[in-house]
């Protein structure tokens, strides 16, 4: 990646961002101060993070009213590791109260516009996120996935997002929703900006107790281009069975036809345990209890937080144990079928979301995280790209999810679907 030019980037967030809102907060001081060194290929190169991560004397408000006024006394550590690579921190980016939610238009902090089209949802919870790089104010944007929170914004807003391996990249300092399905992840407007991204961010984290080594030798950045001949990808068939829009079905079957023509072997493939609206709703149920666990403070507190985001958290704290377990064995049971579906064949590929962006005001389809959840469920890798549309009209994506650590993998063989598309 080329150095980014810091005033000009600057000077573009203080002409068009007022009608994106995409940013909560401009450290314009920091950025233009910053010296960044070495010889990485990150050097220079601006990112904006989300606002649940904090950042050195800027606030860390998670879009949450009782937090508006929290300011951050040091970098997360994956902060201090973006900083390290030599990447230039521009603010702070809108998002979805607590991260839970997926419009992005926020009480009290505003709603994000989705710079494809005017009125619409940039998704989320990620979404300033998304419309940050979709827009060209920064290349890289740092997002927090629980249940397709960074690739949900990169469909909407056609950029790339990349949750990574459980465990590879810490959380510690970052407002926490789900422990058990939150992962940081990183928006970019390149494959090879993502890969770089997560690499730069990759790294133990002593105080996240899900935190892991990278593993020797691993790498996001392809090595080399991809092969798809004798590739195994496998179709999952929850999803072939699933409702979505005709474009985006259609944008699915294109793709297929290019791996079929390189050699690539596809098939359906079952994924045991995985009811897209079952595991949704137990997914969504653990969240509302974790998170009320972690914020019991906002639940009765009605300045603290809107009325829908303190009843969600009431929801789970006021959940029968029986119902909480029931949702575990539901959630263990996706992951264990996604596991095996990858016993048989290299990697999966799907849609990101069942439908494109939406206009800000109508209700948000319930089934937005429907293809999305599952990797979080099962802690795998999961990409969401670009893919043009055939009637023209916004971009569909598409996602490829494979085994743990295989993040190189799917970003190589989305490099190639682009290039052959």
């Amino acid at each position: 990646m080329t150095p980014s030019d810091i005033p000009a980037l600057l000077a573009r967030i203080a002409a068009e961002d007022g009608a994106i809102g995409s940013f909560w907060q401009v450290d314009r001081e920091g950025a233009l101060a910053a010296t960044p060194a070495g010889r990485g290929p990150l050097v220079g190169v601006a990112i904006g993070i989300k606002d649940n991560v904090d950042v050195a004397g800027l606030r860390t408000t998670a879009g949450i009213a009782a937090f508006r006024h929290r300011v951050a006394d040091r970098d997360a550590p994956v902060v201090r590791r973006l900083r390290e690579a030599g990447l230039v921190i521009l603010g702070k980016l809108a998002m979805h109260e607590g991260a839970l939610g997926a419009t992005t238009d926020t009480p009290g902090f505003g709603r994000c516009m989705n710079p494809l089209r005017a009125g619409y949802t940039p998704g989320g919870s990620s979404g300033g996120s998304g419309a940050a790089v979709a827009a060209g104010l920064v290349p890289l944007a740092v997002g927090t996935d629980t249940m397709g929170s960074v690739r949900l914004p990169a469909a909407y807003c056609g950029v790339f997002g990349l949750k990574p391996t459980s465990g590879l990249v810490g959380r510690s300092g970052v407002v926490a929703l789900s422990p058990r399905l939150d992962h940081v992840g990183i928006l970019a407007a390149s494959i090879e900006g993502a890969a770089l991204g997560l690499e730069a961010m990759a790294g133990d984290d002593p105080d996240d107790p899900d935190s892991r080594p990278t593993p020797p030798g691993w790498r996001a950045l392809p090595a080399a281009p991809a092969d798809p001949r004798g590739l195994r990808i496998g179709l999952p068939e929850p999803v072939l069975a699933a409702p979505m829009e005709p474009a985006i079905r259609a944008a699915w079957e294109a793709a297929q036809a290019r791996l079929r023509e390189a050699g690539a072997i596809l098939s359906p493939v079952p994924v045991a345990g995985w009811d897209l609206t079952a595991t949704r709703r137990a997914g969504l149920l653990l969240i509302e209890a974790e998170a009320a666990a972690l914020h019991p403070a906002l639940v009765d507190d009605p300045e603290a937080a809107t009325p829908g985001f303190r009843a969600a958290l009431a929801y789970g704290r006021d959940a029968k144990g029986v119902r909480i377990a029931q949702a575990l064995f539901r959630l263990a049971e996706a992951r264990a079928g996604a596991l095996r579906a990858l016993d048989h064949c290299d990697l999966l590929l799907m849609p990101t979301a069942p439908q494109r962006a939406f206009p800000h005001g109508t209700p948000a389809p319930v089934d937005q995280a429907d293809f999305t959840a599952i990797a979080n469920v099962a802690g795998l890798p999961a990409l969401a790209f670009p893919w043009p549309a055939p009637d023209g009209d916004l971009p569909c994506s598409l996602q490829l999810m494979g085994p743990a650590y295989g993040e190189q993998a799917i970003c190589a063989l989305a490099a190639w679907l682009l290039r052959a598309r």
